[in-house]
């Protein structure tokens, strides 16, 4: 029987990625400080309780910047897929960071509607527009850092990228609802409205989150990636000449981006000498199911793993 793995190498976007991250948490901590002096100054609650939110986007970021830095080291003897899978970590306690601000924002329109206040739309309007710039730049940069990324996998962010995206886009939208909030409260008076639509962004980042979260734990649990269909693979790969019999397929993902396969293939006796093509032919199909890490093991109709019933 014979053994081969072969795996392809990320591309340099990771330096690229780190930076945008860094950006992002350094305009979300000092944004924060100055929705705090913004909140005081229009008596807005709603943007001092957003503050809060920020600070705690900023630390959740800080994480994620620490997680990212983690699961770029090289493998080693005790860690030998690498540490790819730390990123996880981080992208778990975004979602519940998600989750806990979520339910924050709607308990804070809650209290819109028991408690309304006057507030000075017009200093509000002034935050929102700087609000939207600050964040939806910070969203565009880490949405932009992995654009080059040449792997064939299902996008170039990993589920932490995409948690921390998912927090400024919570952000834009937020700021967006305020502006909204700011202009319709400057001609109507209507403050309920603020409310109304924080419920609103409240509820789509929930269901966001939560899908990061369930998507993130299938990850965890070693479950196929949604973009390799595995039953597919086999079909093809018992197409390739020589095989006979194809089995134990296992396909799953390190960080959401980065998957990895393997794969025992029954080759004709009469053809057993040709393996190594065999082999190749192999590897190159699972890289177009976007297989990033394949390992293949060339079995025999006389010696095969069936057999021996393992």
């Amino acid at each position: 029987m014979d053994n081969h793995h072969e795996h392809t190498h990320c591309s340099g976007h990771n330096h690229s990625k780190q930076n945008a991250l860094s950006l992002a948490f350094w305009l979300n901590l000092l944004f924060s400080i100055i929705e705090v002096v913004g909140g005081i100054l229009t008596n807005s609650t709603a943007i001092i309780a957003d503050a809060f939110h920020d600070f705690m986007d900023a630390g959740a970021i800080g994480l994620a910047i620490l997680m990212e830095k983690i699961s770029g080291r090289k493998r080693t003897s005790r860690f030998s897929y690498g540490f790819k899978r730390f990123s996880l970590l981080s992208a778990l306690g975004l979602s519940l960071f998600l989750l806990a601000g979520s339910v924050t924002m709607i308990i804070s329109a809650y209290n819109s509607f028991i408690n309304p206040k006057k507030v000075h739309s017009i200093g509000m309007l002034g935050l929102a527009i700087l609000g939207l710039a600050v964040n939806g730049f910070a969203f565009l940069r880490i949405k932009n850092s992995g654009g080059h990324h040449h792997s064939h996998s299902q996008g170039s962010h990993n589920h932490n990228s995409q948690s921390i995206m998912l927090h400024l886009l919570e952000d834009v939208l937020g700021w967006a609802a305020v502006l909204i909030g700011a202009v319709i409260i400057y001609f109507t008076g209507w403050n309920w409205i603020d409310g109304v639509l924080t419920i609103g962004i409240a509820l789509f980042i929930g269901f966001n989150a939560s899908k990061n979260l369930i998507n993130t734990i299938k990850v965890m649990l070693q479950s196929v990636p949604e973009n390799v269909n595995i039953s597919q693979l086999q079909t093809e790969l018992l197409q390739i000449d020589g095989i006979s019999n194809i089995h134990d397929i296992h396909v799953w993902s390190l960080d959401g981006s980065y998957h990895v396969g393997s794969v025992h293939a029954v080759v004709n006796n009469s053809t057993s000498k040709f393996g190594q093509d065999i082999m190749n032919n192999i590897i190159s199909l699972m890289k177009k199911h976007h297989i990033d890490h394949s390992t293949v093991q060339i079995e025999t109709q006389d010696n095969h793993c069936d057999l021996h019933n393992c």
